[in-house]
């Protein structure tokens, strides 16, 4: 039970700090939607998802309101549908993608993630499918968002996977150009992709999970940043400590709401995934928590340092609060979706190569990155290997959201609206990596890979 006293603090930190549940996401195992007809596969997919997530919306509404706790989005995960459709007699995969959104419209819920494949080792045809999809699926949907996992630890990095994946990200970004490109901002590609993840674009629901299952994502960074202004010019051990006492506790609002909701919903409860996530508002940003511990600007000497140990705080604070801990977990750093983020991008200070070396100690990689639209496929796919191979070496999710960004050059602004926020186009290297690119094949899995 929750004292009086943390409850008080509680109710400061929402008040005050933007600390919010991010989201509820319901989990739904699609496998038995299986069928040879694809006109009966999507509508086993609609009815099944309209049938176990119909109580979703007003549950999480209902416990916003009993518990003054504001949860801003609720979503759905599924089975990657590559595997789903993959016994399906059709080429066309873009009528999955339209039952999907259609089942997302009809339970009210903000966005439905799994339009995904697994893709670490090899491809199949159904997954190739499902790729060659990705575009058309996206510009045509509203609330579908699409993952791919080209590379793991322990399968090293298909560079087939990535050379197609540079290809979809220009494709999927001119087929929504009047949208600055918005259809990139639902897609992401992964390395050692995670099956508890809550959060979208890259949430699906792995093979291993239950039938139905409620993850929930919290997000505290105007709490952590709070916290720091009580310790200035304190050593890092205090730091660390602040950041682990205050992670402590949003994870145990998360768990409160994840009982409630998965009770409610007669739904196993699966994890909390206490992830830094910021908003665009002011006072809600990872790059101004940084910037509290001693830097000028995010980006400077001393950022990757800085964010390396607000991610291990941020896990050590959670893991001792619930033994229900997943998912991601840790700090993310979205350029577009970080007020502080992007103040230091417009500024020069944060470029893409302090951005990739950040990714190194944080949760996901290189997100909601917007460059100039005509950014080769090749350059793409170099970026998406670069982070591919960051995650399979030390043995971490990584994981590229990159916006190429039609009609616009290095200074303009992609506008995404809402969580999303706003981009600065940031510069890309001139050089070719297009004869990288071309070898194709498979980079191999690193020594360490070999555990057994």
């Amino acid at each position: 039970m929750l004292s009086r006293n943390e409850i008080m603090q509680t109710i400061q930190m929402i008040d005050q700090q933007h600390l919010d549940i991010r989201t509820i996401t319901m989990g739904i195992s699609l496998l038995s939607c299986a069928d040879p007809d694809p006109e009966a596969c999507c509508r086993k997919i609609y009815d099944k998802i309209c049938r176990k997530a119909e109580r979703l919306v007003p549950v999480g509404e209902t416990i916003e309101a009993e518990f003054g706790i504001p949860i801003v989005n609720k979503r759905i995960s599924v089975t990657p549908i590559a595997l789903v459709a993959a016994g399906c007699e059709t080429a066309d995969y873009v009528p999955f993608a339209k039952a999907l959104d259609r089942a997302a419209k009809t339970c009210g819920v903000n966005f439905i993630g799994g339009y995904s494949a697994l893709v670490q080792k090899g491809m199949t045809e159904a997954d190739r499918k499902l790729m060659d999809a990705i575009p058309e699926a996206l510009a045509e949907t509203e609330f579908v968002c699409s993952s791919v996992n080209v590379g793991s630890t322990r399968a090293g990095i298909n560079m087939d996977a990535v050379r197609q994946m540079g290809q979809v990200v220009k494709k999927t970004a001119q087929r929504t150009a009047d949208r600055d490109g918005f259809g990139c901002a639902k897609l992401v590609v992964f390395c050692n992709a995670v099956e508890d993840n809550p959060f979208m674009a890259g949430a699906f629901h792995g093979v291993g999970e239950a039938e139905t299952v409620i993850n929930v994502g919290v997000s505290g960074p105007g709490v952590v940043y709070h916290a720091l202004q009580s310790v200035k010019g304190q050593p890092f051990d205090v730091v660390a400590e602040t950041v682990k006492k205050t992670a402590f506790r949003v994870t145990r609002m998360g768990q409160l709401v994840a009982q409630e909701a998965s009770q409610r919903l007669d739904t196993q409860f699966g994890i909390v995934d206490l992830s830094l996530a910021p908003t665009p508002a002011v006072g809600d940003s990872v790059a101004r928590i940084l910037e509290e511990m001693g830097l000028e600007v995010c980006g400077t000497h001393g950022t990757t340092a800085a964010l390396a140990l607000l991610n291990d705080a941020v896990k050590k604070g959670g893991v001792m609060a619930s033994s229900s801990v997943g998912g991601l977990s840790g700090a993310f750093i979205p350029v577009s979706e970080d007020e502080g983020m992007i103040a230091a991008a417009r500024s020069g200070a944060l470029t893409l190569d302090k951005l990739e070396a950040m990714t190194c100690v944080c949760s996901v990689g290189l997100d909601m990155i917007a460059v100039p639209g005509d950014t080769s496929a090749a350059t793409i796919a170099a970026i998406i290997a670069d982070e591919a191979a960051i995650g399979m070496v030390n043995n971490k999710t990584t994981a590229v959201r990159i916006i190429p960004a039609p009609g616009k050059g290095v200074g303009d602004t992609v506008e995404m609206g809402g969580l999303l926020g706003s981009a600065p186009v940031m510069p890309v290297h001139t050089g070719s990596a297009e004869d990288f690119i071309a070898r194709g094949g498979r980079i191999p899995a690193p020594l360490h890979s070999l555990k057994n």
